[in-house]
Parts: structure tokens; C-alpha cells; sequence
């Protein structure tokens, strides 16, 4: 069973302005399709044909083949990257309100260090808000190293390779992470997250 791309969870215009519809057409379309692309062509034939996306991250990993983990950690953080916006903006509630006033103090304190974070990270990677041991943290990984394996339970993460806003906000990526983080993160998908046993997983 091959690994597919899939869908946007809203319009390719439901982000807009902060995303655009050309950046989301050629992020989700293009970018995202060729690492699924490529995680398919590198495991057709071999013992991994079949596995799940996370197996393969995890059998990449060990194996130390640097270009599958890649292209497979990639697939999986581009959808979980999907999942973490949303159109509607809202606020956190409940189990993961709480969860973050005892770790920040505030809402308003963990998206100035979503921002912070995000606006130092060198080069290309990710930020992500994360349940480590039972207290909230945000946490950078860089190129594609991902959390869909480890002792992190990931809860939201953002982009911040070139291509998920130069198109946008040419250089300016804090421009990028003040509107995706006042307007888009998906606090109700980290809410379901923090609630779950284990790991979100790739869609089949």
C-alpha cells in the first residue's frame, strides 16, 4: 500500500492572506506530493512496501538512510502542519487551557514563544508545541526532523522553510508567524492531541 498525499483539511484559499492560495497550491500540491513521491519510490519493492508512514520514518532512522527519512519525515510533518491551521480562529479550552497557563502562564506567553522561536531558528525546520512529560514546551527541530517518533507528543507545529511563506512575505517570516499565530493554529487539533494516547497518525 503506497503512502498518499493527503487533502487539504479547507479551501486552498481558506488561509488567505496569511497563506495564499498559490502558496498552499504549490506547498500541498508540489512540495508535499514530492516527498510522498519520493517516500513511494525509495520503498516500492522492499520490506517496507506496505508499512506505515511512521514505520518508515523509524526504519529510515535506524537504518541511517538519510534520503527516505527525508522525504518520509517530510510527508509527515507537512500534514501535521495542515492539521495545526484552521480557518476559524478560536481559542484553547479545557485540559489543554489549563496545560498551557501551568507551563506558560498564558496564552499570549506560549505565541510569544511560538514567534520567538520561530523568527531565531537558522535556516530551514519547524516549531512545535509539544507535551514532554506531562508539561507543555515549544520546541525547534531542523530541516526535516520530525516528532512523529520519540517521547514528544507533538500537539501543533509550524513551517518554517522559505516555500510555506516567501511567496507571502518574501523574507519577512516573522510577518508569517504573527498571522498564523494570532488568526490560524488549530487549538481544537491540539486539544484532540494533548487528549490522545500516543502519536497522531498519517493518514492511511
Amino acid at each position: 500500500m503506497a503512502i498518499t498525499l493527503p487533502p487539504l483539511p479547507y479551501a486552498d484559499d481558506a488561509l488567505a492572506p496569511a497563506i495564499s492560495a498559490t502558496t498552499l497550491q504549490t506547498h500541498h500540491g508540489k512540495h508535499h506530493k514530492a516527498y510522498v513521491d519520493k517516500t513511494n519510490a525509495a520503498i516500492d519493492g522492499t520490506d517496507l512496501a506496505g508499512a506505515s508512514l511512521e514505520q518508515i520514518i523509524a526504519a529510515a532512522d535506524a537504518k541511517g538512510d538519510k534520503g527516505l527519512f527525508n522525504n518520509a519525515a517530510q510527508s509527515w510533518n507537512h500534514a501535521f502542519y495542515w492539521n495545526s491551521m484552521t480557518p476559524d480562529a478560536a481559542t484553547p479550552t479545557g485540559e489543554l487551557a489549563a496545560a498551557i497557563d501551568a507551563a506558560f502562564g498564558s496564552l499570549d506567553k506560549l505565541k510569544a514563544e511560538l514567534a520567538a522561536q520561530g523568527t531565531a531558528h537558522f535556516a530551514s525546520g519547524w516549531v512545535w508545541l509539544v507535551s514532554r512529560g506531562g508539561k507543555l514546551a515549544v520546541e525547534q527541530t531542523h530541516d526535516a526532523a520530525t516528532l512523529a517518533t520519540g517521547d514528544a507528543k507533538p500537539l501543533l507545529v509550524i513551517d518554517l522553510w522559505e516555500h510555506a511563506y516567501y511567496l507571502d512575505h518574501k523574507n519577512l517570516r516573522p510577518d508569517y508567524l504573527k498571522a498564523v499565530i494570532e488568526k490560524h493554529l488549530n487549538w481544537t487539533f491540539a486539544a484532540e492531541n494533548l487528549a490522545r494516547e500516543g502519536t497522531w497518525t498519517y493518514p492511511a
